[in-house]
């Protein structure tokens, strides 16, 4: 998926084509946000046979990979960001906003760099985080369900 986000033709969007961009990303997040409530449903209900972890787990990588095209994309723009040049700040800044850290070197400073950024946070917080918990819950289940397997003595 990295590769792809580096061999992306991403010069195709951007100012000159603002509302395929935007149609482009904002599908893009809906059908991310379907997939993880579908493998969220999975891991709530304990449906056997699928692989939610690596889903959930792919999703949550693509979420991030999304967020940075977008913000590649819109940097074109003159006075939406400051400090984004590369595909790199665009992935360096949406992990530094994933993670709340923030270190100022990149800054959105347009209208709607900053509804971005916004929309970033909201949409990691509900999809991302329940994305997560489910992860985690299954990892959990399935721990527990090996460590149950085991003879007693072993697990002393």
């Amino acid at each position: 998926m990295v590769t792809l986000f580096f061999l992306a033709p991403l010069h195709l969007l951007g100012p000159h084509r603002p509302v395929v961009s935007w149609l482009a990303f904002v599908a893009g997040l809906l059908l991310v946000a379907v997939l993880l409530l579908v493998q969220l449903q999975h891991v709530l209900t304990g449906r056997g046979g699928t692989r939610p972890g690596w889903v959930i787990a792919g999703l949550m990588c693509l979420t991030v990979l999304l967020f940075a095209s977008a913000y590649f994309v819109l940097a074109r723009q003159p006075g939406e960001f400051t400090g984004l040049r590369t595909r790199v700040d665009a992935l360096y800044f949406t992990v530094v906003t994933l993670a709340t850290v923030g270190y100022g070197d990149i800054t959105p400073t347009g209208q709607s760099a900053r509804v971005l950024t916004i929309l970033q946070i909201l949409y990691s917080f509900v999809f991302l985080t329940a994305g997560a918990t489910a992860l985690t819950r299954q990892l959990r289940r399935r721990f527990l369900r090996h460590d149950r397997a085991r003879p007693a003595r072993e697990r002393e």
